[in-house]
């Protein structure tokens, strides 16, 4: 993918009205996520590339009111879908690339993702960004609310061999961009590969 943001805020911003009506029973699958996170109260964290904000109920119950939720995404008819389900009640949300994040070196605990990875026009140089955003030891959720296999079969096509979230892919992708991976699920029901900023 190009650094041209113009074809993901395009096909985002065309469904942005009814994403939550076509995925209405993904709750749980954010909440179970978010729960291997291991927030505690006070934490501060990102939801990068949030969207509709479906993260933000689950992240905001987890840190607490003390605590600082935010939900960064580049498609402003996502934020807005975000504010009409009431979800800007749950962090502030930001119209921002998560290329460059307005954000301080090492101000967060955790950082949520659901969705993004494929996303991402420069993966390494991303993640790398994510990881700046995170204190040493913080930690970093690539979530999807099912597993690669069915959103695959949900999309008419076949998993290739050089599928960014392929395990034997992911690791040394995280490992280059300042990460360890720590725990890796995909099955049909999840995705979810969880990774620790290192020093």
């Amino acid at each position: 993918m190009s650094d041209d943001h113009t074809h993901v805020q395009e096909f985002f911003s065309a469904r942005a009205a009814d994403w939550d009506d076509r995925f209405p029973d993904d709750g749980p699958a954010y909440a179970a996520a978010v729960a291997e996170l291991k927030l505690r109260p006070g934490d501060r964290v990102l939801d990068a590339g949030c969207g509709t904000g479906r993260g933000l109920p689950p992240l905001r119950a987890a840190v607490g009111p003390s605590g600082v939720v935010a939900g960064a995404d580049l498609t402003l008819a996502m934020l807005a879908a975000a504010t009409r389900a009431g979800r800007h009640r749950e962090g502030r949300l930001l119209l921002a690339d998560v290329a460059a994040l307005p954000l301080r070196s090492g101000s967060l605990d955790a950082v949520f993702a659901a969705g993004l990875i494929a996303h991402l026009p420069r993966p390494a140089e991303n993640l790398r960004e994510l990881a700046r955003v995170l204190r040493p030891g913080g930690t970093l959720a690539l979530f999807h609310p099912i597993g690669r296999a069915a959103l695959a079969a949900r999309q008419g096509r076949r998993i290739t061999p050089d599928d960014l979230r392929a395990e034997g892919n992911l690791g040394p992708l995280l490992a280059r961009s300042g990460w360890r991976m720590t725990s890796y699920v995909d099955e049909d029901a999840r995705f979810l590969a969880l990774a620790v900023r290192e020093d």
